[in-house]
């Protein structure tokens, strides 16, 4: 969250980044001020009675042995008045201090002074795009019709198992899976990532860290009684590796890498969009992370950026790069870049990736710090990308690469897969 040194010093500059994320901060953002001057009243009154009282206290022994009992007695019924003014200063703080809470957590992220203003996804700015479009036999058909051909993907036992959007993969389709997931790892650690494997279970805390919670929380699965949440990403278990840590300068950038499984609710979604593998409510990804020092952390996002191109390029697929718009931007970010591979039995742009810089929005929240060679500690930077998600890109290599005796497998692949073609 935005921290309240820079609202109440910048307050102007903050409600106008924020109308380019299409959020009105008017109103919350002059509550803001309003209650973190009470916040500040009420610590100085507090802070002046506790003095108050510690001095009086420290008088009533000396007026005792001094043999002065009225006084004495008098100013031990001050004491008494004093702990009831400061029991009162202390609740009025707390429940300054939450409101205050409560209202910062519901304000976005400020965008980067480079986000392209716009309201939806057709205003996003293509960076830059690469690969060949193919061109397909007469009769090639969409990734959900092929699964079934080759029999790599039943959507429909999926269903009797679990509902829509868990579909089941088998033989060469599960082959695959496993092949891609253990190709993006690979690639991950010989680009300097560390690989873990996190918990797909998380609590509130780590849901508020990065951000889903409050914001995202109706789409989340939620176990209830144990109040544990199903995570969206492995960006949430690793990025929350960092909370409440205060990292050396000289260790930074850290960079890791994850492979999950994610589950989103996915609610409201419906039409074309979701149909097959375009939109699930789990799905296999892995993603990057690095926590990063504020003076090199938008070269650290051109490095990720660079990095992930590199993946859908060894895959052959025709690929673009967007800069989202203020309108298309999550809560969180600063700054993001989706990448696209182009379907062409479907005819459109599939989004596999995402790769943001958060800056010290998560930061905060996390209270992941670092302490630089002043011994002064300052609010780190969070970035992430999906390195990649594979639903999509299982759609596109399958859409893409199919021939009439069989779909393809590019050669970067073959030795994960351990095949060449599907037939």
């Amino acid at each position: 969250m935005l921290t309240l040194k820079y609202i109440t010093e910048n307050t102007a500059e903050v409600i106008a980044r924020l109308a380019k994320k299409n959020f009105d901060g008017t109103g919350i953002i002059a509550q803001v001020v309003e209650l973190d001057s009470i916040r500040k009243t009420t610590q100085t009154q507090l802070d002046s009675t506790s003095a108050e009282m510690n001095n009086l206290s420290k008088e009533i022994g000396m007026l005792f042995k001094q043999g002065k009992q009225n006084e004495a007695t008098a100013a031990k019924e001050k004491t008494t008045e004093l702990k009831e003014t400061i029991k009162e200063l202390g609740d009025k703080l707390a429940e300054t201090e939450q409101k205050l809470n409560d209202l910062l957590v519901q304000i976005p992220n400020l965008p980067h002074d480079s986000v392209p203003a716009g309201k939806h996804a057709e205003d996003n700015v293509i960076e830059r795009q690469g690969g060949k479009i193919p061109e397909l036999y007469d009769g090639a058909a969409p990734h959900w019709d092929l699964a079934k051909k080759y029999d790599l993907i039943d959507f429909e036992l999926g269903v009797k198992i679990s509902g829509a959007g868990f579909p089941v993969y088998k033989g060469k389709g599960a082959r695959l899976q496993r092949a891609l997931i253990n190709f993006f790892l690979d690639n991950a650690r010989d680009a300097g990532y560390l690989e873990v494997q996190p918990p797909y279970v998380v609590n509130a805390a780590s849901g508020y860290g990065t951000g889903q919670l409050p914001d995202k929380e109706g789409q989340m699965y939620h176990c209830q009684i144990d109040d544990l949440y199903l995570i969206p990403t492995a960006e949430v278990p690793v990025t929350n590796i960092y909370r409440d840590v205060i990292l050396d300068e000289k260790d930074l950038p850290v960079k890791n890498t994850a492979y999950s499984a994610c589950f989103r609710r996915e609610a409201g979604s419906y039409g074309k969009d979701v149909r097959g593998l375009n939109r699930l409510h789990q799905f296999d990804k892995v993603e990057i992370v690095q926590i990063a020092n504020p003076e090199t952390s938008y070269d650290r996002l051109t490095e990720m950026v660079n990095y992930v191109q590199t993946l859908v390029e060894k895959l052959e697929l025709p690929w673009r790069i967007l800069r989202l718009c203020g309108g298309d931007m999550s809560f969180t970010s600063a700054l993001t870049f989706d990448f696209e591979v182009y379907s062409t039995a479907q005819e459109r742009w599939l989004e596999v990736s995402s790769v943001s810089n958060f800056e010290s929005y998560q930061a905060n929240r996390l209270k992941c710090r670092f302490k630089g060679a002043d011994k002064k500690t300052q609010l780190c930077h969070t970035l992430n990308g999906s390195a990649m998600a594979l639903p999509r890109i299982v759609a596109a290599l399958l859409e893409n690469n199919q021939t009439p005796e069989g779909i393809r497998i590019p050669k970067a692949l073959i030795p994960y897969t351990g095949f060449d073609i599907i037939d």
